[in-house]
């Protein structure tokens, strides 16, 4: 099973300062059209050859639309790369604009 956390915890350890990346493995239209604030856009097929801006100490958080695809780009750079400072946003984007913030567009 892949570490993730709830949007709501995402929420939490933000609003606390906690220093958290965030980055966004869907298309850049996508993202275009919404997005969790302080977010980079990697999409997934780009992990493979940016995987070196992804940062190895500290928490980072993958988000995509359902959680599917960051949960791909977690378990790559996880069980290829070594990283185990991972987290995929339950449920993604979507549940976070559901939970959290609803100025967030669903799509």
């Amino acid at each position: 099973m892949l570490p993730d956390l709830t949007p709501a915890a995402l929420h939490a350890r933000l609003a606390a300062g906690e220093d958290i990346q965030l980055v966004d493995v869907r298309e850049e239209m996508e993202f275009d059209y919404c997005r969790i604030a302080g977010s980079v856009l990697i999409p997934l097929g780009e992990i493979p050859r940016r995987a070196a801006e992804i940062r190895t100490q500290g928490p980072v958080v993958l988000i995509c639309h359902h959680g599917v695809r960051s949960a791909q780009a977690l378990a790559y750079l996880q069980h290829r790369l070594g990283h185990e400072n991972l987290l995929n946003l339950r449920g993604g984007i979507d549940a976070w604009s559901l939970s959290v913030d609803p100025n967030v567009p669903v799509y």
